[in-house]
């Protein structure tokens, strides 16, 4: 599914992931369930960045109506709405790890354990494939 970029501010490619992930929440859904295996509603409250459920409620919308997660209804819960990245979605997994990678090398804050950093830099492919295994 391609996304319209129709009423965009211009059809530059920067842009265009501006528009679609440009804000403080949008990426940060695509990592839990890209990284931490999130796959409820109520998952991605508990993040670590608190994020506010109107909030949450709009860019899943967004992120479904651009065609990069998919929603479904969970077949032991009837009542419970499992996500999850489509393709297009998964195809974000090599830009996720590379500002991962950025991200640890210029922020001694950042978060990411040295064993997967090392993994990241001896064998990218490896790292792919097998985080690709894990998405449904």
């Amino acid at each position: 599914m391609t996304h319209n970029s129709e009423n965009f501010r211009s059809n530059c490619p920067i842009n265009f992931v501006l528009e679609t992930f440009g804000d403080k929440w949008t990426l940060l859904i695509v990592r839990d369930l890209m990284f931490k295996s999130k796959q409820y509603y109520g998952e991605f409250l508990k993040s670590n960045e608190k994020i506010s459920t109107n909030i949450l409620a709009d860019r899943l919308q967004k992120l479904e109506s651009s065609g990069v997660i998919k929603k479904a209804m969970d077949t032991q819960n009837k009542s419970k709405v499992l996500y999850s990245l489509t393709d297009k979605g998964k195809d974000l997994l090599p830009i996720m790890l590379e500002i991962t990678s950025w991200s640890h090398k210029y922020d001694d804050k950042t978060n990411v354990p040295e064993n997967f950093i090392k993994a990241l830099s001896t064998n990218r492919a490896s790292v792919i494939s097998q985080t690709l295994s894990k998405l449904k």
